[in-house]
């Protein structure tokens, strides 16, 4: 079937998708957290 390794690949990419997103997140968070600190 050569459906299954097309499915692997797209869930693969999903998976990592998902961490690039909440690594952004973080990263987006903790930048806004030290420009805050600048603030006061």
């Amino acid at each position: 079937m050569p459906l299954k390794p097309v499915f692997a690949a797209a869930l693969l990419g999903l998976v990592l998708a998902g961490c690039a997103t909440v690594e952004g997140i973080g990263r987006d968070i903790s930048g806004g957290a030290q420009r805050a600190s600048n603030w006061f």
